[in-house]
């Protein structure tokens, strides 16, 4: 078995499956050339393989399988065209709920090929046809609006014309006639041309513009706008435009307005003077716009019939193709045999699944009448494993937590397992508020309740992150109804859920005074906080002390739980240098400081005495032989102060000089005339350099090895007083969490309240909502999670875990329906 240091059986912690990943193993596979697809087919479906590239130095051209990805590829085009075009015609491809796809390839891709075909020459037959139409569309506009402007200047020029012979009838005689009549010669008249068609309104003032320079003025032009948009033939796309009428003069003329309106992309159409013509080419336009629009019709209905036909079998053929293209690149990364009869293929899968490995194996072979069964073994290496936890719906959530930190290196402690409580349980320490952990869990319950219906729905990015962590949040409801109970707070009101109040106003302005103006009459409060604190002078003062010594107490036992955690590693890896001269040390170290003060704090709180903590701590270190007079707890504290001063000054140098010379020597005497010893028997040597900073390689340099211990001990005797003062968070964020829901109730809803005005109270209990959600059930919902993230991969984790090991990726066919392309 592939397995770094074989120490399975070592461990100090109880079995379960995700206190240590998998035990891991490298296999080696020989499959027939015929059996090859089919068998690589069944691995895939089992989905307990990660392959090893065995052909990295040959580029994807010159692999086996080349033309058949190249193949499959080409399949999946067509496969994203018709995805596309059934998009676009609003149809949706039906559900292919079974996993088994029995359907030949080659089947898939001639009739791919077969309906790419139709429906290219569908779509293409109906962009000519639309494209007539919208000509035919735009001609219809310029004859209505050429043609009204035609008539209008012909009734013009006919009411002029007979006013003038009018005239001339009347006044011949009459002084003020002319003594020259002007003669017009028919021979020399002016000819005057004409162009119609649309251009885009927004360049029309340009178009107009740039005529009339070009023609130096010689052009007459009438625009009508057109109030609806039309669809343009060229683009497709809607557009406002304005029909034109260009009149000019000469063919230089005429040239230079063709030139400019293929420049503005203006579309020209033909237009007769004659309004009898104009009647005809109306009706003719009319008759054939009704017999496009039906072609089109039927067109459209012939393409939606084929898109549906695609459509159920789309997500079949899909998961087809991508299943052989999965499958052709994993045989890719198969070794040919020199015999050219057979791959060889290497990867990793979990121990327990060698028998259904081998299962699928031989169903292969028989499955593809392979004369020769494939060969399945196990290999030898000192290659690190990919890492595999086993996780269900519940726990893959907390997994991910973890790993985005770091991914546990093979066989490490994981701190999942602590985490799926601790983690909750801090964040519930800073949330700490009963009435908000309620609606969490209300929002939650959506989620969970909803799973499978949600699970097979898109979301967007906020909500699918919300249904990835739903049994996170969960959990992170539940603490915080707990811990809101513990602090007896209810959107920032006191119940007294368990009992009455032990204590009793000795007069009316106790709530005024301390606790002097308190008189205990009953049994203290069972569980929690007693209400009778809230409102008082002393309230502040009281939680902040109860809450800053909780935190230190919360801080020193994660901590040390994290370096038990690094002795059950070095338990499981066997490593006695390690627990020597690194567990060992650091828990003295800890605890002869911060535990000593976390016994003080509980011993304070059990004697009820008056000492200053403060003082006791800080004169340990510069005062140790004074007296500590009123600051004394217990007999004989002053000796065990002292005691644990020197044994925190000695642990500074235990962890940081041993280690290095111990392997050093060690590293000596497994290679002085041990050059040729056997590999089971540098199993344990190898743990304890993998383990203990040492390289894996040949060279030791004892220097590099020294400081790297150097580093590491400084780290953790600073990271001792850093880290206890970090947990200190957790006091300042549920001490800001309870004064902003005290001041969102009081300052807001009884204000409001105060009022007794019905329309203000309906503005405060909006304001009052509203300011609960957005900043206590958002904002403080994710700053309690960022510091609780905080405190596990900094704090906690740095005690024991390194994180620098691999996921295990296996070739599976699980998550192929939800991959885009």
């Amino acid at each position: 078995m592939a397995e770094i240091g074989g120490g399975g059986g070592g461990g100090c912690c109880p079995p379960m499956d995700l206190m240590r990943s998998e035990p891991m193993q490298l296999v080696q596979v020989i499959v027939p050339m015929e059996s090859a697809h089919l068998t690589v087919s069944y691995l895939g479906d089992l989905g307990l393989v990660q392959f090893k590239d065995l052909n990295s130095d040959k580029s994807p051209f010159q692999r086996t399988y080349a033309a058949q990805i190249k193949r499959c590829g080409e399949m999946a085009r067509k496969l994203r065209f018709f995805k596309d075009q059934m998009s676009k015609a609003g149809v949706s491809p039906k559900e292919f709920l079974g996993n088994d796809v029995d359907i030949d390839l080659d089947d898939v891709e001639v009739k791919l090929g077969e309906l790419e075909a139709e429906l290219s020459e569908i779509n293409a037959n109906n962009d000519k046809l639309q494209r007539s139409y919208n000509e035919l569309m735009e001609y219809k506009l310029v004859l209505e609006k050429a043609g009204e402007f035609f008539a209008s200047a012909h009734r013009s020029a006919t009411a002029q014309q007979s006013e003038i012979e009018s005239q001339q009838q009347v006044g011949e005689d009459a002084l003020e006639a002319p003594l020259l009549q002007e003669s017009v010669d028919p021979t020399k008249q002016v000819k005057l041309g004409f162009l119609t068609g649309l251009v885009p309104r927004e360049k029309s003032m340009v178009f107009e513009r740039i005529l009339f320079r070009a023609t130096r003025g010689n052009i007459f032009i009438r625009q009508s706008v057109i109030e609806e948009s039309v669809v343009d033939p060229n683009s497709g796309e809607k557009a406002e435009k304005n029909v034109f009428v260009v009149f000019y003069s000469g063919e230089r003329a005429k040239s230079k307005i063709l030139k400019i309106c293929e420049a503005f992309g203006a579309n020209r159409y033909p237009f007769s003077e004659d309004l009898s013509k104009q009647a005809q080419m109306m009706t003719e336009v009319t008759g054939r716009l009704a017999e496009l629009k039906t072609t089109i019709s039927a067109g459209l209905d012939h393409r939606k019939i084929l898109l549906e036909t695609i459509g159920d079998k789309f997500e079949q053929w899909n998961l087809k193709v991508r299943k052989e293209k999965a499958i052709y690149h994993t045989l890719n990364m198969l070794s040919l045999d020199v015999t050219k009869k057979c791959l060889v293929g290497e990867g990793w899968s979990p121990v327990f699944a060698t028998p259904e490995i081998q299962k699928a194996l031989q169903r292969a072979a028989v499955d593809s009448n392979s004369q020769v069964g494939s060969i399945f073994q196990v290999l030898r290496t000192k290659e690190m494993p990919p890492t595999f936890f086993r996780t269900n719906k519940f726990t893959t959530a907390f997994q991910e937590i973890v790993d985005a930190y770091g991914v546990a290196k093979y066989q490490e402690a994981n701190p999942t397992v602590f985490t799926i409580v601790t983690f909750p349980f801090l964040f519930a320490v800073m949330f700490g508020d009963w009435g908000h952990g309620i609606c969490l869990l209300i929002a939650t319950m959506y989620l969970v309740l909803r799973e499978k219906k949600l699970s097979s729905q898109k979301l967007g990015d906020i909500m699918e992150m919300a249904f990835g962590g739903r049994y996170v949040i969960l959990m992170m409801s539940l603490f915080s109804i707990y811990t809101g109970l513990i602090y007896n707070e209810f959107f920032s009101i006191p119940f007294p859920l368990f009992a009455p109040s032990a204590y009793e106003c000795r007069d009316a302005s106790c709530s005024e005074a301390t606790t002097i103006g308190l008189i205990k009459t009953r049994d203290t409060y069972p569980f929690g906080v007693d209400p009778v604190w809230h409102g008082t002078r002393s309230e502040l003062p009281f939680l902040n002390s109860l809450k800053m010594k909780m935190s230190i107490l919360l801080g020193v036992a994660q901590m040390n739980l994290g370096i038990i955690m690094s002795f059950c590693n070095a338990k499981f890896f066997k490593s006695a240098v390690n627990i020597w001269f690194q567990f060992v040390p650091q828990m003295i170290f800890l605890n002869c400081l911060f535990g000593y003060l976390s016994a003080l704090i509980i011993i304070k709180w059990c004697t009820g005495s008056q000492a200053d903590l403060y003082h006791v701590m800080i004169y340990m270190f510069l005062s140790p032989m004074e007296d500590l007079g009123e600051n004394q707890l217990f007999p004989y504290q002053k000796t065990v102060q002292l005691t644990f001063l020197f044994l925190a000054l000695i642990s500074v140098p235990w962890m940081l000089l041993p280690k290095p010379f111990i392997l050093k020597k060690q590293h000596e005497a497994r290679h002085q005339g041990q050059s040729y010893a056997q590999l089971g028997e540098t199993d344990e040597s190898l743990q304890v350099e993998t383990n203990g900073g040492a390289h894996g390689h040949e060279e030791f340099e004892f220097s590099e090895i020294f400081v790297h211990q150097l580093i590491h001990t400084i780290e953790f005797v600073l990271g001792a007083v850093s880290n206890t003062a970090s947990y200190l968070r957790l006091w300042a964020l549920s001490l800001a969490h309870s004064e902003l829901s005290s001041v969102f109730y009081e300052k807001v809803l009884l204000m409001a309240w105060g009022f007794n005005n019905f329309l203000i109270l309906i503005v405060g209990i909006l304001v009052f909502i509203f300011a609960t959600v957005g900043v206590l059930l958002v904002m403080e919902t994710l700053s309690a999670f960022l510091h609780a993230l905080r405190l596990h991969w900094v704090e906690y984790q740095n005690k024991f875990y390194e994180g620098d090991g691999y996921k295990f990726a296996p070739f599976t066919f699980t998550l192929l329906g939800n991959e885009d392309e």
